[in-house]
Order: structure tokens, then C-alpha cells, then sequence
């Protein structure tokens, strides 16, 4: 079967890329950093790091990955060492290598929507079923466990989900993360949990893979780390003498049919920024917090806007009470007033848009430039009253 298209990326991307885009407020990643930008945060030796680079061989890297940076990346969990770190091409790479690993045609997949496109069409494009759990406004955008529960069975491989949630960033706190692995355990299916949101609270924020001998999680250098550009991502998948063995073999067997090794130089500098992940992780709260404040005053007794999340990510989920669908909405912003928001359709979510805390620098002027645009759209008679 073939896949289905890619919705979020082949709109956002060109349009990200349009002349047209004058105020970007789709994205998701924290705003990036420049490499001095970097080594300022760490305290690094830059001058040093530009010599080395001088005598850097453009060779193939590791095959497995860095060692410097598989040992950072296994520093963000409990109990996770560097043999568990899988490193991929970027976070779509990650998500690739473990579903294309997993699934069957025989199997059927729970994935807990809105979620990454990757894991309910490639699962389909496979041949496997794929049981749709929907997250509510009404319960804001937490997940229903007993759902999950009903929809379970002895052929359900897997259970997918995004934690925190892209677009919502709702969040599933820790005793949910245990009853959901309570539920895969019963039928002995894995949890697939892309956690590319994860690291914006103060404290430790718990991974499937502290919790479940059958988790594979999936991350990468974009997100909250600002480092989209460097394209490293990676698998933690658990010791392999507590289930199937050949799983973890077949992991980089998979790895090795997309990529045969990772950027000598990605990840060479992101094992730097890694090594300071809690001064990483402090910009970006700092960011999104400081934007956070700033939507939320703004959407604060708006009549035709609405939040219904507690966001633990790096985007709001906004409903809108106007006549107007989503991609239409966010196409005519565009043109008319050069502002980029990401349209709900993206997630099949009708009416709504994804608005970014974390990649905002003109971000007042585009919430007032978006203002703009709903008042035209009143004024043709759009407004919807409830």
C-alpha cells in the first residue's frame, strides 16, 4: 500500500519557505541558536571546537552512533545506558526505524490522536489496523485510559502517542503513564512514545522508557533542544534479555537500510549542547514560558478563541468560532496579513490551529495581525455564536 501524504509537513514546510511568510508563528521548534549562541550557554571553548573542527575527517562516523554522544543522550533517563540509545536521522528517522520494525499486516496499532502522522499511516500503509483513540476538548485533551483499555487486545502490537501531545501539549502525568503501561502489559503490546516535547518542566518529567521494559521512545535535537538543523535522533530501547532479543538487532538492521551512520559533525556539536542539557532545557522554558504568558493574556475573554489544554509543550491547540475551515483560515492569513499559523486539518482537527510559544520573536504583532484578520472575517459575516 502506498503511504499517505504527509499533511503537516507537505503544507507547513513550503509555506515556512514562502515570501509571503512575514511573522512565523507555525513552527514548533525553540527558536534555534547560533553556534556562538551555543557556546556562550555552555561555557564552552569555542575557539578551541573551531581548531578541531580545522582537523575533522569527513569520513563516515560511528556506525552505531558517537560514543560521546550516545553516553549524553542515555544522562536524560533513569537507569538507561548508552547501548540502549539507537542514534537515527532526525526524529522522523526515529519514528521510521521503530514502526517499520514493529508492525505487522497482521497486527492492529491503538494511536492515541491527534498524533504524529507517522504513527497511524505507516502503520495502515503496512497493512495493519490501526484503532484511533480520540483526545476531547471537553476533558482537555486528556487521555480517556479506559478507553484505551477497551480497545486493547491480544493482536494490538502497540500503543502510540506523543508525550507531552503535539499539537495540544497535554500531558500524561506519571500515574498515567502507569496505568497505560498496566493496560499495554495485560496484552503484552509495546508503547511507542515519541517524546520530543519532553524536558520543559522544572523537575524531571518521567519517560515511558524509566517505566516499561516493552517502551520504545523516540527524540531528537529539534524541540526543545533548538537543534533542528543538526538532525540527530535516537531510539532508547531496553535491555533486550528482558523480551525479545532480536528486537534491538532489528532496530539497527532497520536503521541501516535508511542510514548508515549519523553526521560526523551533528553529532559532534549536539553531544556538546547535550552535556549541558540542563542549561538547554532552562533557555527553552524561559522562552515558552516568557511567549505562554503573552497568549495567554491575549486569548484571555476572546469571544471567538479558545484554549482548552494544559500545555506542557511548545504549541497552543486554538479553536476558533468563525465559518471558515482550517486550511482556508490559515491560507488567507497567510496571504492577507503574512502571518504562519499551522491549520488544525493537519491533525484532522476542523476549526482549529496550532500557534507557536516557541519560535516567536515578532509574536505580539502577530497575535494583533491575526486579530485583524478575525475582525475581517466578522465583518463578512463569518462569526459563528454559541
Amino acid at each position: 500500500m502506498k503511504l499517505d501524504e504527509f499533511v503537516l509537513e507537505n503544507w507547513l514546510n513550503p509555506a515556512a519557505n514562502s515570501p509571503k511568510n512575514k511573522v512565523y508563528l507555525g513552527g514548533s521548534c525553540v527558536l534555534p541558536m547560533t553556534v556562538e549562541e551555543l557556546f556562550e550557554l555552555t561555557g564552552e571553548n569555542l575557539d578551541s571546537f573551531l581548531e578541531d573542527l580545522k582537523k575533522m575527517t569527513l569520513g563516515y562516523g560511528f556506525f552505531a552512533g558517537t560514543p560521546r554522544l550516545r553516553e549524553a543522550v542515555a544522562k536524560l533517563y533513569k537507569g538507561v545506558t548508552a547501548e540502549d540509545v539507537i542514534l537515527v536521522h532526525g526524529g522522523t528517522g526515529a519514528n521510521n526505524t521503530v514502526v517499520y520494525t514493529l508492525i505487522e499486516p497482521s497486527d492492529n496499532v491503538i494511536s492515541i490522536m491527534p498524533n504524529y502522522q507517522q504513527y497511524y499511516s505507516i502503520p495502515r500503509s503496512i497493512g495493519a489496523e490501526v484503532r484511533e483513540i480520540d483526545l476531547k476538548p471537553e476533558d482537555g485533551y486528556k487521555l480517556n485510559l479506559s478507553e484505551v483499555r477497551k480497545a486493547v487486545d491480544s493482536n494490538t502490537k502497540a500503543i502510540m502517542l506523543t508525550n507531552p501531545n503535539n499539537p495540544t501539549g497535554s500531558l500524561l502525568e506519571l500515574e498515567e503513564m502507569q496505568e497505560l503501561v498496566e493496560i499495554a502489559k495485560s496484552v503484552d503490546a509495546w508503547i511507542v512514545c515519541d517524546e520530543m516535547y519532553r524536558g520543559l518542566k522544572k523537575e524531571y518529567m518521567p519517560s515511558m522508557a524509566d517505566l516499561y521494559d516493552k517502551a520504545i521512545v523516540t527524540c531528537s535535537s529539534s524541540k526543545i533542544y533548538s537543534m533542528a538543523g543538526t538532525r540527530c535522533g535516537w531510539n532508547i530501547c531496553p535491555d533486550p534479555s528482558v523480551f525479545d532479543p532480536e528486537v534491538r538487532w532489528e532496530l539497527f538492521n532497520r536503521r541501516s537500510y535508511d542510514s548508515i551512520c549519523g553526521g560526523v559533525f551533528d553529532e559532534w556539536i549536539f553531544a556538546i549542547a547535550l552535556e549541558h542539557a540542563d542549561k538547554i532545557f532552562e533557555r527553552s522554558r524561559n522562552i515558552v514560558e516568557h511567549n505562554k504568558a503573552i497568549v495567554d493574556k491575549w486569548l484571555d475573554g476572546h469571544k471567538y478563541l479558545h484554549q482548552y489544554a494544559d500545555a506542557y509543550g511548545t504549541t497552543y491547540l486554538i479553536h476558533y468560532d468563525l465559518n471558515v475551515d482550517s486550511e482556508k483560515f490559515c491560507d488567507d492569513l497567510l496571504d492577507q496579513k503574512g502571518v504562519l499559523i499551522c491549520h488544525g486539518d493537519c491533525f484532522y482537527l476542523p476549526h482549529t490551529f496550532r500557534l507557536s510559544l516557541s519560535h516567536a520573536e515578532e509574536l505580539e504583532k502577530g497575535l494583533t495581525l491575526i486579530d485583524e484578520y478575525i475582525e475581517e472575517l466578522i465583518s463578512q459575516g463569518k462569526a459563528i455564536n454559541r
